[in-house]
């Protein structure tokens, strides 16, 4: 992410507890900086990546913190793991020195990061949301305002409770196809290719999780894949059974995919 900033226009100024961490930027053309107080002595946008809650408060708020050395209307994002209340409390504690505090997790991986495709999840008043977006653009191709702070921690929880369900689906498929004598390279290709079509998980979200009205133009093909899910759900359940493999997900798959896809069957 850093990488991307260095041919920003204002330059960059980075620091961390690691020289390592840090000297390639500076061959790039960023400013070392020796704490992060001398951070918030140079940059009035700066991006907080460190491990916990614990380092967080630290960097933000240590005798050597951001807020020590930054000026009023300094704004910070941060895109550590945070717990559920932090972002908001920290937001509390830096209002005095005049610091806007947005909790901005990305989504992308690794991968994002290099390509400078990251998407991110922004908590925080829209006016520092705002400002943060010039920032945020070489390295991320999505931002999206959530609510106040501590809104893209929630925000964040969400896409993962979306992210490794789907992983635990996919270890589960793995074994049933592996006892049905299915190679498993191959069955990751029609499943690359087909996500590629049909958009995965995402294809399904809607503006609401409340269930879809019979008047809406999406209640007959959701319908569809409703009846369409649960007869393949049930025949993979019928196959597991055969086969000695035991599928929680898809059990679970089975009784709650008409409600989530908001075509339950008595609405």
């Amino acid at each position: 992410m850093a990488g991307h900033l260095t041919r920003r226009p204002g330059g960059l100024v980075v620091c961390d507890a690691r020289a390592s961490a840090t000297s390639a930027l500076a061959e790039g053309g960023a400013l070392v900086a020796s704490s992060p107080r001398a951070v918030g002595e140079q940059a009035e946008l700066i991006s907080v990546m460190v491990r916990d809650d614990v380092e967080v408060r630290e960097v933000l708020l240590g005798e050597e913190g951001i807020v020590r050395g930054a000026a009023p209307g300094t704004v910070v994002a941060i895109h550590s793991t945070l717990g559920l209340d932090t972002a908001a409390a920290l937001a509390a504690e830096v209002a005095p020195y005049g610091v806007a505090v947005v909790d901005a997790p990305v989504s992308g991986g690794v991968l994002g990061a290099q390509e400078g495709t990251l998407a991110v999840m922004a908590g925080g008043s829209p006016q520092a949301v705002e400002r943060l977006r010039p920032a945020f653009a070489p390295w991320a191709s999505v931002v999206v305002h959530v609510g106040p702070a501590g809104a893209g921690t929630r925000a964040r929880l969400a896409r993962a409770l979306l992210q490794y369900a789907a992983y635990a689906a996919a270890g589960e498929a793995q074994r049933l196809a592996e006892a049905a004598g299915i190679d498993l390279g191959a069955l990751a290709d029609v499943v690359r290719q087909s996500d590629l079509t049909l958009g995965g998980p995402a294809s399904v979200l809607r503006d609401s999780s409340l269930p879809v009205s019979r008047a809406d133009p999406w209640h007959g093909p959701l319908a569809h894949l409703r009846d369409q899910g649960e007869a393949d759900l049930t025949l993979a359940l019928r196959l597991g059974r055969d086969l000695g493999i035991d599928l929680p997900v898809a059990e679970a798959a089975l009784d709650e995919l008409a409600a989530a896809l908001g075509v339950p069957h008595d609405g």
